[in-house]
């Protein structure tokens, strides 16, 4: 393996940072590197600036809008947008719901959704999870009965990502209950404005509200909307779930962190000088950046044997570690922000509630809610335990 890039590819980088770096705004960038992204509003224009140029969705189908690029371009285009910050595109409609639409839909379902979906015009939700089954998603308990010309749908979906921002929600349910638990279970497509249906906000440990539970009654949902066969269900969310992993590792997100932490540790002044001069901090910096490296050449290696389009399932190697050093990076951020991390107002008798302004800098106040946001990257996309069994079988053939 050459552990450079060809000339072409260099010159397809750059054109990209160009783009990247001209083309998105400016404040968007700013906002995603601070971690104050505005939702939807930021997420919406990125992804139609990157439309209209063409490479929203290049993973996409050609005809459904996608590039013709090697996994190589696809590669340096996820990392050039992280390098760049410029914000992530929503999983939902470019990584999950586009890509089954245009392998497993029909004309009609093609036609309404794919360009809406990659324009960002439909905000689509994910509506998998529910409270007794999570890493068994098989288990669902969500009804799907056909009656007439449509279904029937009761039932409970939980951990809803974004779905306050939503207009469409795709989902598994169950429409054969007397078969095997995967083999009864098919992808529906709903519009959240049915009536029957209802979202409440779940507030996570980090304060934020960025999940919710949904609630269906008796909701009627056109038989048209299915995707699919019936009771194709369970294919079609492996096809999703192996798109949802790809680029799951997010080695240059995981850069711009460790260069962030290098850059604070070394304004932070001690006794001794700067906090990079602690060596406790520099090894741990310097630990985090060869794992990264690692990670980075093996994900490369990936990229290098995966032309043939397949999913490999070393992806879940990288999905494992990945997500493990993204954790380590957040937590690395949270210990140089140290006690300024704990946001405490100062003393100030002349202010109506006795204190003043909090005294610790933004950035190292928003250290330990996204350290404990981050909790979240080793669970969803296949949890650790799940990757280990599958690189345990598929990998390492034990």
């Amino acid at each position: 393996m050459q552990l450079r890039f060809t000339p072409e590819e260099e010159a397809f980088r750059a054109e990209l940072r160009e783009f990247f770096t001209t083309e998105i705004p400016e404040d968007i960038r700013r906002r995603n590197a601070e971690g104050k992204t505005i939702h939807p509003d930021d997420v919406v224009t990125t992804t139609q600036i990157l439309n209209k140029r063409g490479i929203a969705v290049p993973a996409w189908p050609v005809d459904a809008g996608g590039q013709d690029w090697t996994p190589v371009q696809h590669h340096i285009w996820r990392e050039e947008m992280a390098l760049n910050f410029v914000p992530d595109l929503l999983p939902f409609n470019a990584g999950m719901v586009g890509p089954v639409i245009a392998q497993f839909g029909n004309e009609e379902q093609k036609e309404k959704f794919l360009p809406a979906t990659r324009n960002l015009d439909l905000w689509w939700c994910q509506g998998f999870s529910e409270p007794e089954a999570g890493s068994d998603l098989a288990s669902l308990k969500t009804r799907a009965v056909r009656d007439g010309d449509d279904y029937v749908v009761n039932g409970q979906k939980t951990w809803t990502t974004l779905g306050q921002y939503a207009d469409w929600i795709f989902m598994l349910v169950r429409t054969d209950p007397d078969v095997k638990k995967q083999a009864g279970i098919s992808f529906l497509l709903i519009d959240l404005d049915t009536p029957g249906i209802e979202m409440r906000p779940i507030q996570l440990i980090d304060g934020g509200h960025e999940v919710n539970e949904v609630f269906f009654s008796d909701v009627r949902v056109p038989a048209q909307n299915l995707v699919g066969e019936e009771n194709q269900g369970w294919t079609i969310a492996k096809f999703l779930l192996g798109n949802e992993r790809s680029g799951i590792a997010r080695v240059g997100y995981t850069k711009t962190k460790l260069a962030r932490a290098k850059k604070l540790a070394a304004e932070i002044t001690t006794p001794t000088g700067t906090l990079l001069d602690d060596p406790a901090i520099a090894s741990r910096l310097a630990d985090l950046e060869n794992q990264l490296l690692a990670l980075e050449i093996t994900q490369l290696r990936v990229v290098a044997g995966s032309s043939d389009g397949k999913q490999n399932p070393a992806s879940s190697l990288l999905k494992l570690r990945g997500s493990q050093l993204q954790q380590d990076a957040m937590e690395l951020l949270a210990d140089i922000a140290g006690p300024d991390s704990l946001p405490v107002a100062g003393v100030d008798a002349d202010a109506a509630n006795g204190t003043a302004d909090v005294l610790s800098p933004e950035w190292a106040q928003l250290t330990v809610p996204t350290y404990l946001n981050y909790r979240k990257v080793t669970i969803y996309g296949g949890s650790s335990e799940v990757q280990r069994q599958i690189i345990d079988k598929a990998v390492l053939g034990l």
